[in-house]
């Protein structure tokens, strides 16, 4: 088999996997989360999120509302050096992020359950 005739085969073989790929994924709400402070934050988003009297106290204090909590979520970093990963049966996460033109940091606690976010503290 020439050349040719082999880059052609692997041409409709490869058209056809990217055809049937888009046909199967089309329309569904899929994705890669690969790297491990977006699967952390994927994990924390899909939990039901509750507040402790602490965080709730702090978004009186800096004047923030859930959403902007829910924005950190989406977009924050996680600074793995002062999470605790390895504690059981939850784990803490530090996520540092921006709210309202600020820098923020949140304690989460993320169980089996729920992750509760224990405190919100600005940024120094």
């Amino acid at each position: 088999m020439n050349l040719k005739r082999r880059f052609g085969l692997y041409g409709i073989g490869f058209a056809l996997g990217i055809a049937l790929v888009i046909f199967f994924l089309n329309g569904k709400n899929s994705g890669c989360y690969y790297f491990p402070n977006a699967r952390i934050l994927k994990i924390l988003r899909e939990k039901p999120l509750t507040f402790s009297d602490k965080a709730l106290q702090s978004l009186k204090t800096l004047k923030l509302d859930t959403l902007e909590i829910h924005k950190i979520l989406l977009n924050g970093e996680i600074d793995f050096s002062k999470s605790k990963t390895k504690q059981k049966p939850c784990r803490f996460y530090w996520i540092n992020g921006i709210a309202n033109s600020k820098a923020v940091v949140l304690y989460v606690e993320n169980c089996n359950n729920k992750a509760t976010i224990e405190s919100i503290v600005l940024q120094k």
